[in-house]
This record gives structure tokens, C-alpha cells and sequence, in this order.
């Protein structure tokens, strides 16, 4: 088994300053800043691009609308699917962002009604502009596990395999590793490679959803799910499964739709 290195989830902290309280720096907002700046250069860089819909004077705009989109959808996400029963017992807890939960799903969504806001006010095709943001995401996927596990959350279930690590004398499957691999690293190659020539729109919009459902729904069996939800049926689905499943065959409808029905996939 591996040594966890345990890590101060608090890089620093300020004051605190008279009736102030300190303000704490967290690793796992940091993470969510790199993955958003990286998000923002990678852009900028594609947007130079001959077939691109966003151009690069219109990246910090676009940005900026994907930050209101991830974080208020992912809080908002995790408050109604995971958390409904902190938020029922108080109405509060969607503002109390120090206590953790935000869910993918939720950001996916709030992305997309944002980037569908966004396309509004440019004037251009939503499909175009989901296809510019889906090969960016992925990275805010990987420093985001990079940051449950520097915050010692979301470990996997028991296991011996070399590679597990040890936490509190037992061995566990480090599933926020497994996931910052497959649904960060590995799915952003996969993208920013397809998407690096022009494609049909919807096309890249669907592969991302496919490799991600794919990817997120395999990492469930090495997850252990939230301990208020537990399993839902057959002893091993979980609402990750069950949020996944959906992903797997939008995105693959989407894709045969880009290439097979091309008057379709431009309504």
C-alpha cells in the first residue's frame, strides 16, 4: 500500500482582523483557478483557429460565463440531488460552500445554459459554442480530483491492489485519482485531438458525453457512493451511474446525428 500524504487542505490563512474572521486559501480553490486560467490560455489559443465561432477577443467573456455556470450550477446540483436533506433541514446550506459539495452534473448543466446564454448574445449557433467549451472542461475535471484528494475525500472501496492507499490501516481505492485520469487527463487528449480540425457541429459535444458517461460510470464500481443514498438497486448502481447512464446515450446519439443526419444536427 501507498502513504497518503496528508496536505493542509488550507494553503494559508489572513487575520482574522477585529470582528473580521480569517480567511482561509484552500487547495481546493486553487485548483479550480488553475483549471480555469489553463481553460482560458488553451482558448485563446484555439480561437485563432480559421473555423472557430469565438474569437479570441470574445475568450474572457466566455470564461467568465463558464465560471458562473459551473459554480453556481455544480452547488446547485449538489444541493438538490445529494445534499436535499442539509438543504430541507436548512435553507442556508446552499450558501455554505466551506462544508463542501458540488456536484459535475450540476456544473454540466449550469455550463450549458450558460454557454446557450452566451450564444444568444453573440448572435451564434449553441451547438458551435458547446463544441468550442466541451474539450476545455475536462481540465477543470482534473485539478477538481486533484482537489478532493489533497482534501482526503471521495475514496474508493476497500481493496488490496498495490497502488491503494492507506487510510487508517486500511487499504482504498484512490477513485478521485481514477477519476482526475479518465475524466480529466485521458478525456481532455481525446478532445482537444478530435476537436483540433474542424468537425460537424454537435460532434464534439457528443463525444464528450459519451467518453465521459463512459468513464464516470466505470469509475462507480471503485467508488463508495454517499453514505444517505447509499446503493440504489441491484446492490451496485449509483447516482453517479444512474446521472451517467443518460451522458452514454445522448452522446452517442448526438455523434451518429452529426455524421449520418447533417440537415438535423444543424436545426
Amino acid at each position: 500500500m501507498l502513504t497518503y500524504p496528508r496536505i493542509d487542505p488550507i494553503i494559508f490563512s489572513i487575520g482574522p482582523l477585529g470582528q473580521i474572521p480569517a480567511l482561509h486559501v484552500r487547495w481546493y480553490g486553487l485548483m479550480y483557478v488553475i483549471g480555469f486560467v489553463l481553460g482560458w490560455w488553451l482558448a485563446r489559443k484555439r480561437a485563432k483557429t480559421a473555423w472557430s465561432i469565438i474569437k479570441p477577443a470574445q475568450v474572457d467573456d466566455l470564461i467568465f460565463y463558464c465560471m458562473l455556470g459551473v459554480v453556481i450550477g455544480g452547488r446547485l446540483g449538489y444541493c438538490l440531488v445529494y445534499g436535499w436533506h442539509d438543504l430541507l433541514r436548512d435553507p442556508l446550506y446552499i450558501f455554505r460552500i466551506t462544508q463542501g459539495g458540488m456536484s459535475f452534473h450540476g456544473g454540466l448543466a449550469g455550463v450549458m445554459l450558460a454557454m446557450w446564454l452566451y450564444s444568444r448574445r453573440l448572435g451564434v449557433g449553441t451547438w458551435a459554442v458547446w463544441d468550442f467549451v466541451a474539450p476545455l472542461a475536462p481540465l477543470g475535471l482534473f485539478f477538481g480530483r486533484l482537489g478532493n484528494f489533497i482534501n482526503g475525500e471521495l475514496w474508493g472501496k476497500a481493496t488490496d491492489v498495490p497502488w491503494a492507499f492507506d487510510i487508517n490501516g486500511v487499504g482504498l481505492h484512490p477513485s478521485q485519482l481514477y477519476e482526475a485520469l479518465l475524466e480529466g487527463l485521458l478525456l481532455f487528449v481525446i478532445l482537444w485531438q478530435f476537436s483540433s480540425k474542424e468537425r460537424p457541429h454537435m460532434s464534439v459535444s457528443g463525444l464528450f458525453l459519451l467518453c465521459y458517461g463512459v468513464f464516470r460510470f466505470f469509475v462507480e464500481f471503485y467508488r463508495v457512493p454517499d453514505a444517505h443514498l447509499d446503493y440504489l438497486a441491484l446492490g451496485w448502481v449509483t447516482m453517479g451511474q444512474v446521472l451517467s447512464a443518460p451522458m452514454i446515450l445522448v452522446g452517442a446519439l448526438m455523434l451518429f446525428m452529426a455524421y449520418h443526419r447533417p440537415r438535423m444536427a444543424a436545426a
